[in-house]
């Protein structure tokens, strides 16, 4: 079941977050945030953009949201999108329908250009893999330009791509 995300989901969703920072680079945030911190990010999503949960017996088990591409006006038909998967619920199509949602979602905002910003290994490591780039490939979204080993984690240095899909027409 996809809901909309709660202040008080956000000890949860840090849980599934937890995991990502610690034991991978999938995202370059290197210290855990409070929960409080945590919960303040997801109000302040709220005011705007979606932040949507999957929920399997109770339980989030995978989350997405929108945000800010850039904080200037011109920009408001554009969005940074993230999505998280619990680690011991991955590859069973959460991502997928979390993402399908938050787009449907972001087109009826009037989204029109929807941003994800990946992190990419030189090469394969037990932190890093391909898998996040081959998803949203597959998803529809498409290379829109990359910087170079430009994070340093777990004393690697890892790159980023930012990949686009439009969600609508420019008229």
């Amino acid at each position: 079941m996809i809901r909309n995300a709660a202040p008080q989901d956000a000890e949860s969703i840090l849980n599934i977050y937890c995991y990502y920072i610690k034991e991978t680079a999938i995202t370059y945030e290197i210290t855990v945030p409070t929960v409080e911190d945590f919960r303040n990010r997801i109000i302040n999503t709220l005011k705007k953009y979606p932040y949507i949960v999957e929920e399997n017996d109770g339980k989030i088990i995978g989350y997405a949201y929108a945000s800010a591409f850039k904080n200037r006006e011109a920009y408001d038909h554009s969005v940074e999108i993230s999505i998280y998967v619990h680690k011991d619920f991955k590859r069973k199509g959460i991502g997928k329908k979390l993402l399908q949602e938050l787009e449907a979602r972001l087109i009826k905002q009037n989204i029109l250009n929807s941003y994800a910003c990946i992190a990419k290994p030189v090469q394969e490591d037990e932190y890093l893999n391909f898998d996040s780039i081959n998803f949203h490939k597959k998803m529809g979204y498409k290379n829109a330009g990359e910087f170079n080993l430009c994070a340093k984690k777990f004393g690697r240095w890892y790159s980023m791509v930012w990949m686009e899909k439009l969600l609508g027409l420019h008229n």
